[in-house]
């Protein structure tokens, strides 16, 4: 049986400047380096293992975007915070980039989209209080 999520994998164009940046910037800690014949695979993660995120090279991409229907583009990373406003200033504090100039509130919490060197998208959420795990 499935357990719980592994891996999230990101491709980007420098791994040591990706790492440097969810390490120095984010505050994520560095998992496995691991260089071998078939790449160096490298991953990061939140204090608490929840799950790793693979910084694997290639070519960084958006996602999808139609200029016909503008809507919200979701990255493919969802880091959550206990307190996102007050982690906002630190990691501006440390040079991280925002799409949006401040944490937005919305019906499911607190919500913002950083931005690594490559471009990828990364979405920063704070659940509302009382939210529960079965929501």
């Amino acid at each position: 049986m499935l357990q719980r999520l592994m891996y999230v994998t990101l491709y980007v164009s420098d791994q040591d400047r990706a790492l440097e940046f969810y390490t120095e910037r984010l505050g994520l800690q560095k998992r496995v380096d691991n260089p071998s014949p078939e790449g160096r695979f490298l991953t990061v993660a939140p204090a608490d293992d929840s799950m790793e995120i693979l910084l694997w090279p290639g070519d960084p991409g958006q996602g999808p975007v139609d200029a016909a229907e503008p809507r919200v583009l979701a990255g493919p990373v969802f880091l959550r915070s206990d307190d996102l406003r007050k982690d906002v200033e630190e990691f501006r504090s440390r040079g991280v980039e925002f799409v949006e100039p401040e944490p937005v509130d919305y019906p499911f919490g607190v919500r913002i989209t950083a931005l690594d060197p490559d471009g990828n998208r990364l979405e920063l959420r704070q659940r509302p209080q009382g939210w529960s795990k079965e929501r």
